[in-house]
C-alpha cells in the first residue's frame, strides 16, 4: 500500500472484474513502475533491475528470503500484484520454481502484457482465490515449499478468510520442515488487528518474527507489519543488523518480544475472522 493518486488515462490499465481500475504507471520517485488499484500502489517494479525492491515491507521480506539456505526455491505467492517477489527470487535465485495465485484475470493480464517477466522465468500464474486456489495446488508442493507469501488485498484490505487458523492450516501443508511463510499485515494504533494474526500464525508455525518499521511496531501509527513464521528455528542470525542498517531502518520482534506482542491475543478462527483495518483514505497523500 501506498500514497492515494488522483486518477489519470495516461497509462495502461484494466478494469478488474470485482470493480475498480488497475493502471500501470512510471514511478514519481524512483526508477521502474508502479501498479496502483483504485488510487492507491500496490507493487513497484524495476524491468531494468529485479532485485531493486523499493516498497518498505517487501524490502524486509527481500531480507527474509535472503536469509535461506542459498540455490532455488520452491515459492507459492498468494496474491500477484506486478510480480515484484516472485521476479526477485527469479533474479537472485536463478532454476527456482515459482506458482501465484491471483484472483483478478484482468490484472495479471495488463502485468504480463506491459510489465513482461524475464525470458525462461518458471513463474506460473494461476487465477482464483488464494484459499482455493492453494487446494488446486499440484499434490507434489505439499511439504515441500521453501517460502509461501500471502499478501492480498482488495482495495485496501486483507479479506476476512484468508486471515483464520484454519487458512494457515492450509498454508502449512505446503511448507518443507524449515520453510518459511511471510505475510502482510497493515494495521493502525493499537494493532489489535495484527497481534491477532500473529498469535493466528503462531497456533500453526510457532517460530515467528515480527518486522516493522519501530513507531508502527509499537503501534504509533498505520503501517505494514511482516511476520515470518516457521515450525523450525527462524534463519534470522544477520537479520536483525541488515535491518536496522535501512534504506528503511526496522527491527524484527523475535523470542520473548514476540511473545509479547501477542500475549493475550485470540485465534482468529473461520468463525469470527474479520478485514484486515481500512487506513483512512487521506493516509497516504502527498
Amino acid at each position: 500500500m501506498g500514497r492515494t493518486r488522483s486518477r489519470d488515462t495516461e497509462h495502461p490499465e484494466a478494469r478488474l472484474d470485482h470493480g475498480g481500475i488497475a493502471r500501470i504507471i512510471p514511478s514519481e520517485f524512483t526508477t521502474g513502475f508502479e501498479l496502483i488499484v483504485d488510487g492507491t500502489p500496490q507493487s513497484h517494479v524495476d524491468l531494468d533491475d529485479p532485485t531493486h525492491l523499493h516498497f518498505e515491507y517487501i524490502v524486509r521480506m527481500g531480507a527474509v528470503i535472503d536469509q535461506l539456505p542459498p540455490g532455488a526455491l520452491t515459492a507459492v505467492h498468494l496474491g500477484a500484484g506486478a510480480l515484484t517477489i516472485p521476479r526477485y527470487i527469479d533474479a537472485t535465485r536463478p532454476g527456482s520454481r515459482q506458482q501465484v495465485i491471483e484472483l483478478e484475470a484482468p490484472l495479471a493480464q495488463l502485468v504480463r502484457e506491459h510489465l513482461p517477466l524475464s525470458k525462461g522465468a518458471a513463474i506460473r500464474i494461476r487465477i482464483g482465490d488464494a484459499r482455493e486456489g492453494v487446494g488446486r495446488l499440484p499434490a507434489a508442493l505439499r511439504a515441500n515449499c521453501d517460502l509461501v507469501v500471502s499478501d492480498v488485498y482488495s482495495g485496501a484490505q486483507t479479506p476476512a478468510h484468508l486471515t483464520s487458523v484454519e487458512f494457515y492450516r492450509e498454508i502449512a501443508e505446503l511448507l518443507a520442515p524449515a520453510g518459511v511463510l511471510l505475510v502482510n499485515v497493515a494495521d493502525g494504533p493499537g494493532l489489535a488487528f495484527a497481534r491477532r494474526q500473529a498469535a493466528t500464525i503462531a497456533e500453526v508455525l510457532p517460530e515467528i518474527g515480527i518486522l516493522a518499521d519501530t513507531q508502527v511496531l509499537k503501534g504509533r501509527r498505520f503501517g505494514n507489519l511482516v511476520i515470518a513464521a516457521s515450525a523450525s528455528p527462524l534463519p534470522t542470525e544477520w537479520l536483525p543488523r541488515m535491518l536496522a542498517a535501512g534504506p528503511h531502518p526496522a527491527k524484527i520482534a523475535q523470542g520473548a518480544e514476540a511473545r509479547a506482542f501477542l500475549q493475550g491475543a485470540r485465534v482468529v478462527t473461520d468463525a469470527d475472522a474479520v478485514a484486515s483495518p481500512r487506513p483512512n483514505a487521506s493516509l497516504f497523500d502527498r
